[in-house]
């Protein structure tokens, strides 16, 4: 064990984790606030889509305005069409 323990944090207390309200609030302005889901599979891929668009895409001051998980070229591999011979 390495020392860590389990805090209860209140709800609506931004003070007490301050990463966790950041994301809850930018997916509520940046997603849930512009979207209408008719089915669970909807907001199922409406909100991965934006997930990855947060992670993949998105500059972070912090970080030197850059993504905090920047696309790879496995990643864009699967998104490429494939190549077709010609005969």
């Amino acid at each position: 064990m390495t020392g860590s323990q389990i805090q209860y944090i209140a709800p609506g207390s931004p003070w007490e984790n301050g990463y966790c309200e950041s994301f809850n609030g930018n997916l509520g302005d940046e997603c849930l606030r512009q979207e209408i889901f008719y089915s669970l599979s909807e907001a199922q891929i409406v909100i991965g889509l934006w997930q990855d668009t947060y992670n993949r895409l998105r500059p972070y001051s912090s970080l030197g305005y850059r993504p905090q998980a920047p696309v790879s070229f496995p990643d864009l591999a699967f998104q490429l069409p494939m190549a077709t011979t010609m005969q």
